[in-house]
């Protein structure tokens, strides 16, 4: 079979995977033991003919895909990846470019400049911001907070790139006591321990308290980061930034916002004012495989100081070419990973698809199916534990020591596919709506039959 053949194949299976998807159970009903052995044995001695093996990777695979790229997946926070980035994703794949700088790869570094360019105008991000792609949110929030790292500590006299972190002045780290866990990983990973975290109370939505937040930086001194959040991963919720960054402005502090997904609502002129502010702030992460439907692995890192953001991360060999912490850096300086995917082609074919006006529209429409999957839900007799301000939401049903098992029963049925999750000490059940197939029908369809789990004994 030629490349092309084979090539084809593959796009075929996967292609039949998205067009039957909205028609098969959203959980597979799957044997582990049969996948396990479908996809194991011993390795052959000699070689495998590659059309034997798509074949026979799709027949392993087949019976255990989530059908999370479907319309009615509420699990997490996950996009189905849309047509054009999915077909970006492929040429990506048969490329096989290597982003990390133009003497690698001329056509990925531009598609990334591009598409750098047009999120900095659609999240209303100042003029002149880095952007780097990386795997994730947990990726951009550990750059974020490690260039604030660099700046607080340079601030206090310290060198942390030369002189690392023993004998350096301690940070503070002041964050809602409703941030999310990537903050305390990021915090792990670059030395600076989850022990050292100031948290400040949240509102009864999940967003921070602004007087808590000025009492907390009030009651301390030093090198100071503080990590503020677009879209609570329970609520939704999103920190008053227009507020709280004044006060972290006051303390002379470093200010992150993770906005994993929730600063796509920048992007509607109907949701914008929820993320009024964002501007002043010195970094931001957000993942593209979330709002912006792209493929999996894709998420960004933006700084307000470039040369800062480089000089963070960069690093310098012989061989390399055109890398530099100031000045004239390259992609691949913005992030921790040097042989890296070119994400960017996915990214920039996304926002084509789309247009400004049409992940405007995304977005309000999956808040918009929130808030009906919210409606449905409580004239069947859920409660409603959050504001929906955005995609998320918060259900409970009278008892709540049953929540796990209405979930297992949703889950197994196969209509849609929704998690679970503990808020203020209340198992609830988590809708995420961010598919941008998801649609009216869908919604009332997944919402009866999570009433129908609901009714059963």
């Amino acid at each position: 079979m030629s490349t092309t053949d084979l090539l084809t194949r593959a796009a075929r299976i996967a292609a039949e995977h998205r067009e039957t998807v909205a028609d098969r159970p959203v959980q597979p009903d799957v044997d582990p033991t049969a996948l396990a052995e479908a996809f194991g044995g011993a390795l052959p001695a000699g070689p495998t003919p590659p059309e034997e093996v798509v074949e026979r990777l799709a027949a392993a695979a087949r019976p255990g895909l989530m059908g999370t790229v479907g319309p009615r997946y509420f699990g997490f926070v996950i996009g189905g990846a849309s047509p054009a980035s999915t077909a970006a994703d492929v040429l990506t794949t048969g490329w096989d470019q290597c982003a990390y700088s133009p003497a690698l790869s001329p056509a990925a570094a531009a598609a990334e400049r591009a598409a750098a360019r047009w999120l900095t105008d659609l999240l209303g991000l100042p003029a002149g911001v880095s952007t780097g792609f990386v795997t994730g949110a947990q990726a951009a929030n550990t750059v974020g907070l490690a260039t604030g790292r660099t700046k607080v500590l340079a601030d206090a006299g310290w060198d942390v790139a030369r002189d690392g972190l023993f004998g350096a002045p301690p940070i503070r780290v002041v964050a809602s006591e409703e941030r999310h866990a990537t903050i305390d990983r990021a915090l792990r990973l670059l030395g600076l321990g989850t022990a050292g975290v100031e948290p400040v109370a949240a509102d009864a939505n999940g967003a921070i308290d602004v007087a808590a937040l000025e009492t907390v930086l009030a009651a301390g001194a030093g090198p100071t980061i503080v990590a503020l959040q677009l879209g609570n991963v329970n609520t939704g919720a999103c920190d008053d930034l227009l507020a709280a960054i004044p006060l972290a402005r006051a303390h002379g502090a470093w200010v992150h916002v993770d906005g994993a997904f929730g600063l796509w609502a920048a992007a509607s002129p109907s949701l914008a004012h929820l993320t009024a502010g964002l501007e002043h702030a010195d970094s931001w992460g957000v993942d593209a495989h979330k709002w912006l439907n792209v493929p999996y692995d894709s998420g960004l890192v933006f700084c307000a100081d470039p040369d800062l953001h480089a000089a963070t991360m960069s690093y310098s060999a012989a061989y390399l070419t055109g890398s530099g912490a100031t000045g004239d850096y390259v992609l691949g300086d913005l992030t921790a990973e040097s042989s890296r995917r070119a994400r960017g082609f996915a990214v920039w074919a996304a926002l084509l698809e789309l247009g400004s006006g049409g992940v405007a529209a995304l977005v309000d429409r999956c808040c918009a199916l929130a808030r009906r999957m919210a409606d449905r839900l409580a004239e069947g007799g859920a409660s409603i534990h959050n504001d929906i301000v955005l995609n998320q939401v918060l259900v409970g049903f009278d008892d709540l020591s049953r929540t796990d098992e209405i979930l297992r029963r949703v889950q197994r049925e196969g209509t849609c596919w929704v998690g679970g999750t503990t808020w203020r000490g209340r198992r609830l059940i988590r809708v995420s709506v961010s598919n941008a197939t998801t649609t009216e029908a869908d919604i009332d369809r997944s919402a009866e039959a999570i009433l129908r789990a609901v009714a059963a004994r």
